[in-house]
């Protein structure tokens, strides 16, 4: 019979499975500003999570905090079993297979969309890098793109290899920083759906940095509302708008009036 510390074990290790990225009490400062400030939430395997909030909130320095680019003043960042940052130890960016795709998308425009993808396979045996190339290019729906250079492609195409490029090592974690931003109201309509769809077929967990709303309902399954550097709400999609812990959250996610109430008596 199991006793009460064994359960308690059992308990934690499937919450650990199940938890993919972990922020513990991360805080980061820039000189004597605190950007971020003591965000805790967890991502689960294959997940989708959202940092949506104003300009200046905090949300892309915690995105290059995961991805390796900011170091830490407190706290802690784990993914799977490794950590990747505490206050006294940052793991170099290459070592955490970790994908990013940037607001500028930044291909490489000396490099045809094949070479772009395969960028990060060099390591792999040649026959499975060119599997790999026509599999994502049939998934981000440009197959037969291998020889196109950047610049004759659409923003939005272009968006559709900069993921398909972040995605070709098969990383732990994926994060992408305000990646519609350049793109037209019609072409994101488009394209934000079929991305999300993407990243669950190929299970992979997601981080989205928006201050985009619809994208952060299309995309996520769970949202994080930051204001000044902290957390305000985590939760999933329809929680944050209909159930908003704060005026806050009620004032930022949607359209919304106030009104100023007395109460004469209360309700028992």
């Amino acid at each position: 019979m199991l006793g009460a510390t064994d359960v308690f074990e059992m308990i934690n290790v499937i919450s650990n499975r199940h938890q993919h990225l972990l922020l513990d009490q991360v805080s980061i400062a820039c000189g004597a500003n605190t950007v971020v400030d003591q965000v805790s939430l967890a991502v689960g395997y294959g997940e989708i999570g959202c940092l949506l909030g104003p300009s200046g909130c905090g949300k892309t320095t915690l995105l290059r905090a995961i991805a390796g680019f900011s170091d830490l003043n407190h706290g802690r960042i784990q993914l799977g079993d490794r950590t990747l940052a505490q206050a006294d130890f940052t793991l170099p960016p290459e070592q955490r297979q970790v994908g990013m795709v940037f607001q500028d998308v930044a291909l490489f425009p000396h490099l045809d969309i094949a070479a772009n993808i395969v960028f990060g396979l060099q390591h792999w045996p040649r026959s499975e890098r060119s599997q790999r190339i026509d599999e994502l290019l049939e998934l981000v729906g440009m197959a037969g793109f291998q020889k196109r250079w950047p610049h004759s492609l659409s923003g939005g195409q272009q968006q559709r290899i900069a993921l398909a490029r972040a995605m070709a090592p098969r990383p732990q974690m994926l994060l992408l920083d305000e990646p519609f931003s350049g793109l037209d109201a019609m072409l994101r309509e488009e394209l934000v759906p079929k991305i999300a769809q993407m990243l669950r077929q190929e299970e992979i967990s997601t981080l989205l940095v928006t201050h985009d709303q619809p994208d952060a309902f299309v995309m996520a399954d769970k949202i994080a509302v930051m204001r000044a550097g902290q957390i305000q709400q985590w939760d999933t999609a329809y929680n944050v708008y209909h159930q908003p812990d704060n005026r806050f959250v009620a004032d930022f996610i949607g359209d919304g009036n106030f009104l100023s109430v007395t109460v004469h008596d209360a309700i028992r």
